[in-house]
């Protein structure tokens, strides 16, 4: 960072928002619907970031089913899902009070995510946030880790990359970061998978929870002024 804090954006699903449970009570109503056992939150959490595609592969491992099979339920999920997708999902401890701490310092902020516009806009409209940019991956023509996104969002609030953050909880979010020249943090909060190292994302920073990265934020604020 050369200069003072200028924006702030964040990742969507499982840094920013917890939308887990959405997930994960939808995939177990589909698998009851099998008779199948339902599955814990925690190891249904851990697949929300690799995509609804994962979600339901993973959530019908046990079952002998087809790719055309797979499919059709997946269709049958996000239909269910675009119904309901606000039924669990809330914003992470400390995050209302950290958006608001932006908020009164005048720094503006955004999301990029790739999660479709279609389910993110509705998402956001209930949950009563109102960030100043919002890009989904069906509004570029590469997705992260490409940096195209944050490079938008960065132009649409009128901020240097170089003094922007990017904050997610995955490596592509960090990589993505890398790529735009915004400074990265990780949040151990997130949607991780098994086994994964957050440290070998090589994140400017990794935090444990919204305090931290409040601080890290304020120091950044003051750094230059």
């Amino acid at each position: 960072m050369k200069g003072p804090l200028e924006a702030v954006f964040f990742d969507l699903d499982g840094t920013l928002v917890d939308t887990a449970g959405d997930f994960h009570a939808i995939l177990n109503e589909l698998r009851h619907e099998y008779n199948l056992p339902p599955l814990p939150l925690s190891v249904v959490s851990a697949w929300v970031s690799q995509g609804s595609l994962h979600v339901i592969r993973e959530g019908f491992r046990e079952t002998e089913l087809n790719d055309t099979q797979l499919e059709s339920i997946r269709t049958d999920f996000l239909h269910r899902y675009a119904l309901s997708l606000d039924v669990h999902a809330c914003l992470f401890p400390g995050m209302p009070e950290l958006l608001q701490a932006l908020a009164e310092a005048a720094i503006p902020w955004g999301i990029i995510t790739n999660k479709l516009s279609r389910y993110t806009f509705p998402l956001l409209a209930s949950l009563q946030l109102s960030p100043a940019s919002v890009i989904c991956p069906d509004m570029v023509s590469k997705t992260k880790p490409d940096p195209e996104g944050l490079m938008r969002a960065a132009a649409e609030v009128g901020a240097d990359p170089v003094n922007c953050l990017y904050i997610g909880d995955h490596e592509r979010d960090i990589a993505a970061g890398h790529r735009a020249g915004m400074t990265t943090i990780a949040v151990a909060w997130g949607y991780i998978l098994p086994g994964d190292d957050i440290d070998t994302w090589h994140a400017d920073h990794v935090v444990c929870d919204a305090a931290e990265l409040n601080h890290i934020i304020a120091s950044l604020r003051t750094y230059h002024a």
